[in-house]
């Protein structure tokens, strides 16, 4: 039998460096910065209800991918050759996904669910070879991860040879099926189902890695915001624009990292049980965060394109990003402080969200002044949770 270091391949949890995010997985992250532009530019193209719904599913799949991969990279130690070769040829095969995201609803249908069922089967399977003389627990869980990978598999491959409609309904249901077997600790007949005990994470890791996704999504509303800019006529409505979602975007990142990530982080560090938090907040709740962000940057380029009429697609956009974002937000912050309540700003800030409706819908607002009013909504959020903060560290 091989020995210790032939077949050691996961991470040391001991010593200064535990948990330290390797170079090869901001390597890997790469890919997904240009999936994310893929993503918005996507719904740019087309801001209709139906392609909403389709970049719906795309991003999600992307989510579940990336947040897959950082579960197995959580355990496997990037440094060992064997990790990054596989986390190379996942690069690949994330390259072939993201390119086949404009189309992923046309042409490339099967391309991007090959891609993608490669991605999650081949992870989870090379995982499996990986772990094949460790500990039973962490085995059979990836057993049970995989049967449910690859029944989900089935749906996504059906979906990319079926016409559109058939498509979006088969590629739900494999997202539901993805999305639900954590939730149900992905039960197995025969081999039952896996417990928090078995999905033992280095907490300090995972938030590093939610964090750095947040980064790309926000880097790439920021590269959105400057290329539009820069090929635009300036005028005062187009810097007031330009000026509006830069602020955005700096009040995002504010209201995630300022208060929430640090929280996020020593909520899971500290758990006796950090596959709980892992599940809830950073694999489910941070989705919509993302999903906000890319919304917004589609409202961003919007206001840069036509700061005078707000028409339907981009009042849905500068109020439905900022929502997605805020609510997202204040459920992670609600799980990360372990309080009876959401933080009470984030509330009012959807509210006032809410409040822009009527008067975005009546036309009683320009594209410009909507965006403004929604980054004042972000600012105000920031600044209400800083001052609570400073003077009751418990309210929000």
């Amino acid at each position: 039998m091989p020995g210790p270091e032939q077949t050691h391949l996961l991470r040391r949890r001991d010593g200064h460096e535990a948990g330290r995010v390797g170079m090869v997985e901001l390597f890997f992250d790469l890919v997904f910065v240009f999936a994310v532009t893929q993503l918005s530019h996507t719904l740019l193209a087309h801001p209709e209800p139906r392609t909403a719904l389709e970049v719906g599913v795309l991003l999600t799949a992307v989510w579940w991918v990336w947040i897959y991969t950082s579960w197995t990279t959580n355990w496997l130690d990037p440094e060992r050759i064997p990790v990054r070769v596989c986390m190379f040829v996942l690069m690949l095969a994330g390259l072939a996904l993201s390119v086949s995201i404009p189309q992923a609803f046309g042409e490339r249908g099967l391309a991007f669910a090959a891609a993608y069922t490669f991605m999650q089967v081949g992870r989870t399977s090379f995982f499996l070879w990986a772990v094949r003389h460790e500990r039973a627990g962490m085995r059979r869980n990836f057993q049970r991860i995989l049967a449910w990978l690859a029944l989900a598999a089935v749906f996504w491959i059906a979906g990319g040879f079926a016409s559109d409609g058939a498509r979006l309904a088969l590629w739900a249901v494999a997202l539901g099926i993805e999305i639900v077997s954590p939730a149900i600790y992905f039960w197995v007949p025969g081999l039952g189902r896996s417990s928090v005990a078995d999905w033992d994470v280095d907490g300090g890791h995972m938030a590093e890695r939610c964090a750095l996704f947040i980064i790309i999504a926000l880097g790439e509303s920021l590269l959105v915001t400057g290329s539009t800019f820069a090929q635009t006529a300036w005028n005062g409505a187009i810097v007031g624009g330009f000026l509006s979602a830069f602020v955005g975007t700096v009040a995002m990142w504010w209201l995630y990292f300022h208060r929430g990530a640090a929280a996020g982080h020593h909520r899971i560090a500290a758990a006796a049980d950090p596959g709980r938090p892992a599940r809830l907040a950073y694999t489910y709740l941070h989705l919509p965060i993302v999903a906000g962000i890319i919304v917004s940057a589609v409202a961003d380029e919007m206001v840069l394109a036509h700061p005078g009429h707000a028409g339907a697609a981009a009042i849905v956009a500068a109020i439905g990003g900022p929502a997605l974002y805020l609510g997202g937000v204040a459920a992670f912050k609600w799980v990360s402080y372990d309080r009876m309540l959401p933080p009470l700003s984030h509330m009012v800030g959807l509210v006032l969200l809410a409040a822009l409706i009527v008067p975005a819908a009546l036309h009683l607002l320009s594209a410009l002044a909507l965006h403004v009013a929604t980054t004042a909504v972000l600012v105000i959020v920031g600044a209400w949770e800083e001052i609570s903060l400073a003077r009751a560290p418990r309210t929000g």
